[in-house]
């Protein structure tokens, strides 16, 4: 059992800590976050390095750098965004009276930039990762990706729960983009496929023929795709899943306006 203790703990720790992290740096004063991202991109060049170094060690040591240095990665993208270095070429909030397909494209507009950077990320990996034994820092950043995809999405479609104080206050424009509704058609598409793709790699690691780098592997990448599985049950359930990182949350929240079905509420309310 111990053998997939570890690598579950793990992944479960990277995953509340790296999200902390970035929750508290990004709260933190604007004049801080051109030094933030100075600091997140030498640890943006460690990462790379890091995965082209693992992508040649197909040891167990070696997966966990690889998982570890592609989530470090995917932190940079989520640093860059939220910050505003790398957004969209329309910053801005979402125009009145548009049409859905209309709505969604301006939404695009906020992210374009960021959406350019993530794809990327992904080709760096590949090349830093191509023709090697150890290919789970590509898993890793690939989950990553999928995920977030399909949580804004949802967003964007309309969920129960926000979690409006998790966004810094610079932000606050995205809130037009951002839709609170009893439940929408992709939610359950969502964690239908996430659910399965733990399950299927929670599979893998009980087969004779996983090697012992692989059965560490799998159980990190399926404890990370359970992990975005229940963030997006966060979205929908009455649970307090900002309380993960009170620690990373300043004091006092600025509520923001979210659209309803019929208008736009306080979420606080």
């Amino acid at each position: 059992m111990a053998v997939y203790a570890a690598p579950a703990f793990y992944a479960v720790l990277l995953w509340w800590f790296s999200t902390g992290v970035i929750l508290l740096l990004d709260h933190l004063p604007r004049k801080t976050h051109r030094w933030s991202m100075a600091g997140g991109t030498i640890v943006l060049a460690v990462a790379l390095w890091a995965i082209g170094t693992s992508a040649r060690d197909a040891s167990e040591s070696g997966v966990y750098t690889a998982f570890t240095a592609a989530v470090l990665v995917w932190g940079w993208q989520e640093m860059s965004y939220y910050m505003g270095f790398i957004s969209g070429p329309r910053p801005e909030a979402c125009p009145p009276h548009l049409s859905k397909s209309e709505k969604f494209f301006a939404a695009l507009g906020t992210s374009l930039w960021h959406e350019f950077a993530i794809v990327l990320g992904g080709l760096a990996i590949l090349v830093l990762v191509w023709g090697q034994p150890n290919h789970f820092a590509l898993c890793t950043y690939a989950t990553l990706v999928l995920m977030n995809a399909s949580a804004r999405l949802n967003l964007f479609l309309g969920v129960r729960n926000l979690n409006a104080e998790l966004l810094p206050p610079h932000l606050g424009y995205l809130a037009g983009y951002l839709a609170k509704r009893p439940m929408n058609l992709l939610f359950p598409f969502s964690v239908s496929l996430g659910t399965i793709a733990a399950a299927l790699m929670a599979r893998a690691t009980l087969s004779d023929e996983t090697l012992a780098h692989e059965l560490v592997g799998y159980t990190l990448l399926a404890s990370l795709t359970a992990l975005a599985v229940l963030e997006h049950w966060f979205l929908m359930l009455p649970l307090p899943s900002a309380a993960l990182w009170q620690w990373s949350l300043p004091g006092k929240v600025t509520p923001i306006a979210i659209e309803t079905k019929d208008s736009a509420v306080n979420p606080h309310d």
